[in-house]
């Protein structure tokens, strides 16, 4: 992944044709927000019939692009890209999950004795988008909260929990069909990106419920019958994110930071709205 502290230091998104395009999207050009950015590629790619676009630095010197970014340097260096004389291929990826488990600003949840921190909770402080880097000082902070508030809410423990029991698996079956947990993956990734990814639409949206729906009975039945493995545990998780993504987005009537949608292109509401969604069918 390539940091947004390259583009802060003057590195230019350039189209196939060598030609900057930012400036059509917003005034700061290059230095816009990272979902203003994300929709611009987004948008560039699908008119052009593009792969992707281009990042380049080339024009920054080299021993300040080596100093600043070691790491992003080294790995383009494996993959056959001089970064100090190429340009780099970039396209818009998810990578970071705005929203989690509500919690407050001592990472109290709903559950007792359960507390959310990082990208794990929703807190707010993130508004519309994150910022580069927030996510570190995030996880600092209110992990180091949670560590306090715990220190001084839990009584000395005298002795140790009972021990857990083994878990029963009588009458599961371990099967070879792992092809349809990969299926199924493969399904949950390809429908997110392509109806609930940087551009939204009721129409897209209602598309990927249909078949988000249609894969959570499926990995439900799944579930329910075969020997638990980790990758088992992973698609419930990932199906159930995917429907509260979705049902989240479906039940806000505007665009807000990185949430776009072409139905509602406006941010109608200048205030702070919160999105609350308790998933009742949650796979147990």
């Amino acid at each position: 992944m390539i940091s947004e502290a390259v583009r802060g230091k003057g590195a230019i998104l350039l189209n196939r044709d060598g030609e900057t395009f930012m400036k059509r999207y917003h005034p700061m050009g290059d230095l816009a927000p990272r979902d203003v950015v994300a929709r611009a590629i987004d948008s560039e790619m699908k008119k052009r019939g593009e792969a992707h676009v281009w990042l380049d630095v080339t024009h920054l010197p080299s021993s300040q692009i080596r100093e600043s970014f070691p790491s992003i340097y080294e790995k383009c260096k494996e993959l056959g890209i001089d970064i100090t004389t190429d340009r780099i291929p970039v396209v818009p990826v998810a990578h970071f999950l705005c929203g989690g488990v509500a919690s407050d600003l001592e990472g109290r949840t709903t559950i007792s004795n359960l507390s959310a921190a990082g990208e794990t909770a929703c807190t707010g402080v993130h508004g519309g988008n994150r910022l580069a880097s927030n996510s570190l000082l995030e996880c600092l902070v209110f992990s180091n909260r949670i560590a306090g508030r715990i220190s001084k809410e839990s009584p000395k423990f005298t002795k140790a929990h009972d021990e857990i029991p083994s878990w029963n698996k009588e009458g599961m079956v371990n099967t070879e069909e792992w092809v349809l947990i990969s299926h199924d993956l493969n399904e949950i990734k390809n429908t997110m990106s392509n109806y609930v990814g940087i551009v939204r639409s009721n129409l897209r949206l209602e598309r990927a419920k249909r078949r988000m729906d249609l894969i959570y009975d499926e990995v439900k039945d799944y579930y329910n019958r075969t020997v638990i493995t980790n990758p088992l545990i992973e698609l419930r998780n990932l199906v159930i994110v995917g429907e509260l993504i979705i049902r989240s987005a479906l039940a806000r009537k505007e665009s807000r930071g990185l949430h776009f949608s072409t139905d509602y292109p406006e941010n109608r509401n200048p205030s702070r709205i919160d999105t609350e969604i308790r998933n009742e069918k949650v796979l147990l």
